[in-house]
């Protein structure tokens, strides 16, 4: 039987308009949506961050401590995420959501949200998904089994990874140039492909780094300033809960896509078919692929579509499509089965 490369699946136009046309009158992101969900997430995760603490300074029970951090975890990986929406959003749909989202979230976890912008748009261009030049891909579907524990590993030392890169690294490079560009190129985005090089960033884009950047430097060495004269228990409190939203987000990450693309360009219907939706009725994709990433796939049909419109999108497009096509071929039942189906694939020998 003959295998079709999936970077050879030609385009299922029947699908693509009907992806747009479907969702045009639900294109435009809600504010009223978007500013309760990321502040009560920033607020219930802040929240249950500060308890984690308290209850380990008092020397509480473990379980109390541990259930307080996932929490944490689970609220702040939901505020967090809003990074992806403000990569697609246009900057003048929310009028300072972007500013207050870097302000609680962004720099606080030394993320700021320059270091998705300019970098997740390439993951989306027609001729760079799945190539050398997509910063968010991987063929981890035809690398070795090993390679995904590994993955996950990096996840775990994120946050130390982050307060080094802001603390030490970022002031350093301000008399050191060529360290300054060396992090830039390397340590300043979100990308997963160690082959990929930042190019330098320019004009207005510029600027809003450089007070991001300040910011997190500032906030990192006050947390490393405070763990060495007051109490070390809290950061390390605090980078545990970080680790595991950290390692939460390399496990969506895992099963956002197949992976399977050996590196060639690919037509938007084989970047579909390459990606994943874990639609409900399963209750826990909302958990581990909040804000509209359980509709991975369709995103990547409707990248400007806000994550509360997709599953009204989804619901259009089956009741149009119906079951047995494309579009229902990026659908799964949930995460163990990609999980299981992405480990099978890493087994066989090529």
């Amino acid at each position: 039987m003959t295998i079709t490369k999936i970077s050879a699946i030609p385009d299922d136009k029947a699908m693509l308009r009907a992806a747009v046309e479907l969702s045009r009158d639900i294109s435009a992101a809600r504010p009223e949506i978007y500013w309760p969900d990321m502040l009560l997430s920033a607020l219930i995760g802040y929240g249950a961050l500060y308890g984690a603490i308290v209850t380990a300074l008092a020397g509480d029970p473990t379980w109390m401590v541990a259930g307080l951090g996932l929490l944490s975890a689970l609220a702040l990986y939901r505020a967090l995420l809003f990074i992806h929406e403000l990569t697609h959003i246009h900057e003048t749909a929310l009028p300072g959501f972007r500013f207050t989202w870097n302000l609680l979230v962004g720099i606080p976890m030394l993320i700021p949200s320059f270091m998705y912008e300019g970098v997740h748009t390439l993951h989306h261009a027609r001729t760079r998904y799945g190539t050398a030049e997509d910063p968010e891909y991987l063929p981890l579907a035809l690398m070795k089994p090993w390679s995904l524990p590994v993955f996950l590993l990096l996840a775990v030392l994120l946050p130390i990874g982050l307060l080094i890169r802001s603390a030490v690294l970022v002031p350093l490079g301000v008399i050191i140039p060529p360290l300054r560009r060396l992090v830039w190129e390397r340590a300043s985005s979100l990308s997963i492909n160690p082959d990929f090089r930042r190019r330098p960033s320019e004009g207005l884009f510029r600027t809003m780094v450089f007070w991001q950047e300040l910011g997190a430097s500032v906030w990192a060495l006050f947390l490393l300033w405070s763990a060495a004269t007051w109490d070390w228990r809290p950061l390390a409190v605090a980078i545990a809960v970080i680790s595991l939203t950290a390692v939460l987000n390399q496990i969506r990450t895992l099963v956002a896509h197949l992976w399977a693309n050996d590196g060639d360009p690919m037509t938007v219907t084989g970047q579909y078919l390459d990606s994943v939706n874990v639609p409900p009725p399963g209750a826990l994709g909302e958990l581990w692929a909040p804000v509209g990433l359980r509709y991975h796939a369709l995103h990547h049909l409707l990248a400007s579509v806000p994550y509360h419109s997709y599953p009204e999108a989804h619901r259009r497009l089956m009741a149009h499509l119906g079951l047995k096509s494309t579009y229902d071929k990026a659908n799964y039942r949930g995460l163990f089965p990609l999980v299981g189906k992405l480990v099978s694939s890493t087994m066989v020998k090529r």
